[in-house]
């Protein structure tokens, strides 16, 4: 408070001192508390400059890369007696089969009527200024017609280079010159953790951008392709976006969005393809319309946990050879059961499947160096890669027994031989083998039927299978969800006490 009468100044001149000395703390820290949401608004106004940059770098990633992100549109024939399935959700229908029993049966054709048609559309990006696409096979594989339709307005016909239902590659082409293109970067130096960017056509609509984390590489056995090292990205992906490319921070392409963990859409598990595998297929079928894979002759399987010891390893990384095969690369160049891969051309082997991508990316004739342990000592092994035989790929793991009293021999699912079986789309096991009078006798299982679910959760492979069959011990009963190729069941198997 301010005194402005001078009299009481001077009659109050001691109580005045004392009291503006008294008074002299609490005007500092009066002080203080004023400049400390000064200094609060400074740091606020530094996190929101931080934040425009951010978004100033993703819409440049945006505005650079988008013009060379393409929507693509393919047509295919249904033939007779065929499920017609609306391929714009990509292989995670959230409707299934009870939209195609009440919406899209087809009734019998008669003479003359053309043959029906089912459409798909998804995403793809230039990576040539003279108009090579990159894509999903199982957007553009079997189509009868593709249409492409670029970030102007442009609309082309587009013609399949070559599709690989291996890796889901694919690549097309346009007949144009001078296009806007996304370069392609080295994924395998992507860090989990690293912001990206997503660009497609979701639903249609045009050159969706969504942006995120790498949350995961190295994603495998996801049943999608027979050859998995997926990157998963929690940028929104949804279908649709399929074939589009996933981006660093340079704008640069280090995947192809490829799927979705989610049937009803985006939950923030998305999958990629690495850009370094799309690129060694890319190349292969730009020059040859076709892929053709080099070849071991191995089965191998990964090290669980503790494994490693037995076999004079200090870890359990690498992959474990459990079997040669007779007259293969591998037998002939000294490869013996039990040895642990753990180098290839001078790169580290962490896993099975990380081993079989890898071999796979080169080709017949080629000469490679692997490096063993055998018996906890390191083997360096020069290798001929043999040609790859039709539909075979390095075994991971092989036909397994159940851990739990089912009498049952399976086996994961793969592409050839859901084609074989007629299981194209799904993920789960096959029945190989049913042991006579065992519980799965009794209820009915038969050899090439597919198992789904264990006590309705997704199994896509073996060991998925056994560690839900083991779980479901405590339940004294296991619910099986088992498919042929015309119907699908549940099966409820009692299982003994422990």
């Amino acid at each position: 408070m301010e005194i402005s009468n001078s009299k009481f100044q001077i009659r109050n001149s001691k109580f005045e001192t004392k009291t503006v000395s008294g008074l002299r703390p609490v005007v500092v820290f009066g002080l203080l508390l004023i400049s400390l949401p000064v200094a609060a608004w400074g740091e606020d106004d530094q996190s929101i400059a931080t934040l425009r940059r951010m978004g100033k770098a993703f819409a440049s990633i945006a505005e650079k890369a988008s013009p060379a992100v393409v929507g693509i549109r393919t047509t295919r024939p249904v033939h007779a007696g065929s499920r017609l399935r609306d391929d714009s959700y990509g292989d995670n229908n959230p409707y299934g089969d009870l939209f195609d029993y009440f919406f899209r049966r087809q009734a019998p054709r008669r003479n003359n009527e053309p043959e029906p048609k089912e459409i798909a559309q998804g995403s793809g990006f230039i990576v040539t200024v003279d108009g090579y696409i990159l894509t999903n096979n199982h957007l553009v594989g079997e189509a009868q017609e593709v249409a492409v339709q670029l970030g102007d307005g442009r609309r082309f016909k587009a013609k399949i280079i070559g599709a690989d239902p291996e890796t889901d590659v694919a690549v097309i082409k346009i007949a144009a010159e001078n296009l806007p293109y996304v370069e392609l970067a080295n994924s395998d130096t992507l860090e989990v953790g690293e912001w990206v960017i997503a660009i497609g056509n979701p639903f249609g609509l045009s050159h969706t951008v969504t942006a995120g984390i790498v949350s995961a590489k190295g994603r495998n056995q996801m049943g999608v392709a027979d050859y998995e090292d997926f990157i998963q990205t929690d940028a929104a992906i949804n279908f649709g976006n399929s074939g589009g490319p996933l981006l660093n921070l340079d704008g640069k392409a280090v995947g192809i969005n490829t799927a979705i963990i989610g049937a009803t859409g985006n939950i923030g598990i998305g999958l990629a393809i690495p850009i370094s595998m799309a690129k060694a297929v890319y190349e292969q079928l730009k020059d040859n319309g076709k892929v053709v894979r080099g070849y071991l002759g191995v089965q191998i399987d990964n090290l669980e946990p503790g494994m490693g010891e037995f076999f004079g390893s200090k870890n359990d990384k690498g992959a474990v050879v459990t079997q040669v095969f007779e007259d293969t690369a591998a037998a002939r160049a000294g490869v013996k059961a039990d040895d642990i891969v753990v180098e290839l051309e001078g790169e580290p082997i962490a896993t099975a499947n990380e081993l079989m991508n890898k071999i796979a990316m080169h080709k017949p004739g080629s000469k490679v160096e692997v490096v063993v342990l055998r018996e906890g000592k390191r083997k360096t092994i020069s290798i001929t890669l043999d040609k790859r035989p039709q539909g075979g790929t390095e075994e991971v793991g092989g036909v397994a027994k159940t851990a739990g009293p089912l009498g049952l021999s399976l086996q994961t699912l793969t592409r050839p031989l859901a084609t074989q079986l007629g299981y194209e789309g799904l993920a789960g096991v096959v029945v190989d083998d049913v042991e006579p009078g065992s519980p799965a006798d009794e209820y009915g299982l038969e050899p090439e039927m597919l198992i789904t679910e264990v006590n309705r959760e997704a199994v896509r492979n073996v060991k998925q299978f056994n560690e839900a069959v083991a779980r479901a011990k405590a339940k004294g009963k296991v619910l099986l969800r088992v498919r042929t190729d015309e119907w699908t069941k549940l099966v409820l198997i009692p299982l003994p006490p422990k």
